[in-house]
């Protein structure tokens, strides 16, 4: 690894955010810290479109460039580095791990191209971190402290690893739209994410959702709030139809990226797979049920106190694997009993915390 080299407060600072929504979420603790640490500089993102809706609010930015359209090919990535090199940026922290990312760093010729030396891309790096390996594999753990040590390298300490998010008053509003559109809202409801773009390996089985919303509403009263992306909503749908206790299908319209965080941020409960609106319900003290089927809970763990995670030992697990090969028994091995049982407890426990208050300083 090179030797750490702090940025001065009024660098020109490019910032290449990830592209996956937990992924975006789980790195604002050092987002939030790069604003502090270059309060005279400039702090410019290079994301794509999506990602906007997740950061908008904070204040931790100054400028937006996106990544283009796959279909704009190389010549699409030559006029960004183009643009890029007018930009007149410092140095470059590479929060993604792609090869594009370095080499767009580079064909801008932007003088610090800081990143980890992954994919085929350390020669296109000035200060490079090694990720953590063992036998050549990937040792699982957090891209959260993956994520700092960058932050770190380039002398900016994360002393608060807290997820943390904002809501702009267009959100407040889209929110409060969908709420009066779906009739819910005014009495306390649980959010169902039950869909994951990772792939179908990470869900959960339909039926069990709707089983779980069913169990909601009797034990606790609580109306159930199916959200999703646009693709996932046959899936919303039919658990809707599933369910006995009529939860609420946010389609038609939908949830966008920003409209979901006032309305998990609003939500009793989250109970969804392993998928980035996890961490929404994080950033927001949401209490927070995730299932855990093919993937490793240490990639994406934050130690988050108001989550209980659900996971069966399986010998074939957990694999990574985006579809399951076999008869998906890391989550059909995971009852509705189960479930409804962490939630109680996690209810309880909550309940328990707010009734006691916080404990005295010492």
């Amino acid at each position: 690894m090179n030797s750490p080299q702090g940025l001065a407060p009024d660098a020109r600072l490019l910032v290449a955010i990830p592209n996956w929504v937990g992924d975006v979420v789980l790195a604002t603790p050092v987002l939030a810290a790069l604003r502090t640490h270059l309060a005279g500089g400039q702090i410019t993102y290079l994301m794509r479109r999506y990602v906007r809706e997740i950061l908008a609010g904070a204040g931790w930015h100054d400028e937006e460039r996106y990544w283009p359209d796959k279909s704009g090919g190389v010549s699409a990535l030559w006029r960004l580095a183009g643009e890029l090199a007018a930009d007149r940026h410092d140095a470059v922290l590479l929060l993604t791990n792609s090869f594009r990312s370095g080499l767009v760093s580079f064909l801008a010729r932007i003088p610090r191209r800081i990143g980890y030396a992954r994919d085929g891309r350390s020669w296109l790096l000035t200060d490079r971190l090694r990720p953590n390996k063992e036998n050549g594999q990937f040792v699982p753990g957090s891209v959260l402290p993956y994520y700092c040590r960058l932050a770190e390298h380039v002398g900016c300490p994360v002393p608060d690893r807290a997820l943390r998010l904002a809501v702009t008053a267009e959100e407040e509003a889209a929110a409060a739209e969908l709420k009066a559109h779906h009739r819910f809202g005014e009495s306390p409801y649980a959010v169902i994410n039950p869909g994951a773009a990772f792939g179908a390996a990470k869900c959960w089985p339909a039926d069990r959702f709707a089983l779980l919303c069913d169990q909601l509403r009797e034990k606790y009263g609580c109306a159930c709030v199916i959200v999703g992306a646009p693709g996932e909503a046959k899936l919303m749908e039919a658990i809707a139809a599933a369910a006995k206790s009529g939860p609420v299908c946010c389609t038609q319209p939908g949830t966008t990226l920003g409209s979901l965080k006032p309305v998990i941020r609003d939500a009793r409960l989250l109970v969804c797979n392993d998928t980035g609106p996890r961490h929404y319900g994080n950033a927001f003290g949401v209490p927070t049920l995730t299932i855990f089927g093919p993937t490793h809970q240490a990639w994406t763990d934050t130690a988050y106190a108001g989550e209980a995670r659900l996971q069966i030992k399986v010998d074939c697990g957990p694999c990574q694997l985006r579809t399951c090969p076999l008869d998906h028994r890391c989550m059909t091995g995971i009852s509705v009993e189960t479930a409804t049982e962490a939630i109680r407890a996690l209810l309880e426990s909550r309940e328990s915390s707010r009734i006691q208050g916080p404990k005295p300083s010492s």
